[in-house]
């Protein structure tokens, strides 16, 4: 890297003439924002300046967008530069909004009587202990909405299951007040409100494979004989006969003998040849 020196400032006002000892050779530099910051040795504001010219998004927008819920890498990839240079940024916000979700921890809680004893904390870690769930791996943090107030979030993962729960935050005196906005945040409020899910028995091949009953099958130990014995007292094994009533019996006409038809004789053979006549019929 070749050494310039400062020869004076150009006719026009707005540069710097530097030359090459060397060679002779003269350049102009731009007295603009990033020399006076680099002469005054002003790190921040040289930084500031860089991504000012390389994107559209200026450090207080950067920091209004942390403020509001964003993350590092959602604002680098909005504002085009990397991460690192958002961070310098980004990071009192981040401590802000730290700060602010350990606050809300101590605040109590509004009830329909009025703001609870306990505070925040104290009633989310037993409702974590009720339904067996590790506190310590539950994360908190908390933005600015667009409406000034502050809103507290507190993330978690129970099985498979990521789970969030979100209340508003108020800060004031005695540690300030929080309010559930959502299903979640309502029911970590009242771990009365929990029930503990129903236990499944895990099947057994080899017992459940010895009897499988059916819609018209019984069990072995319920399939007996029935007994062969009679029962004195059991008057159902014969249908009652009714008696029969003698005008019905009379209605009947007894049957007629049938009639004997005339048909002729017809001679034997024998009586055609002798010329008789046998006495049948």
């Amino acid at each position: 890297m070749r050494a310039l020196r400062v020869v004076g400032l150009h006719e026009d006002g707005k540069s710097i003439v530097l030359e090459d000892p060397a060679s002779r050779t003269r350049f102009l530099l731009p007295a603009d924002e990033r020399l006076r910051a680099a002469a005054r040795g002003d790190i921040t504001r040289l930084g500031q300046i860089e991504i000012e010219l390389e994107s559209q998004m200026r450090p207080r927008e950067i920091q209004q967008r942390i403020r509001a819920g964003e993350s590092v890498e959602q604002v680098a990839a909005s504002a085009g530069v990397s991460a690192q240079r958002v961070e310098r940024y980004a990071y009192p916000v981040l401590l802000e909004r730290s700060r602010t979700a350990e606050l809300a921890q101590s605040a109590h809680p509004v009830r329909e009587d009025g703001p609870d004893v306990q505070t925040l904390g104290e009633v989310v870690a037993h409702g974590f202990g009720v339904r067996g769930h590790d506190y310590s791996r539950a994360t908190w943090d908390s933005w600015k909405g667009d409406d000034g107030r502050w809103v507290v979030v507190l993330q978690w993962k129970a099985g498979r299951s990521d789970n969030r729960a979100h209340w508003a935050f108020a800060p004031g005196a005695h540690g300030g007040t929080v309010t559930a906005l959502d299903e979640n945040a309502e029911v970590l409020l009242d771990p009365s409100a929990y029930r503990a899910p129903r236990t499944v028995r895990a099947l057994d091949p080899a017992r459940d494979a010895e009897f499988q009953p059916t819609l018209d099958s019984v069990s072995p130990e319920r399939a007996e004989l029935p007994s062969a014995e009679p029962d004195p007292d059991d008057d159902t094994r014969e249908i009652p006969r009714v008696p029969a009533d003698p005008e019905e019996d009379a209605a009947v006409p007894e049957p007629r003998p049938k009639a004997k038809k005339n048909h002729p004789i017809v001679p034997s053979w024998e009586d055609v040849l002798l010329g008789v006549r046998s006495q049948r019929g």
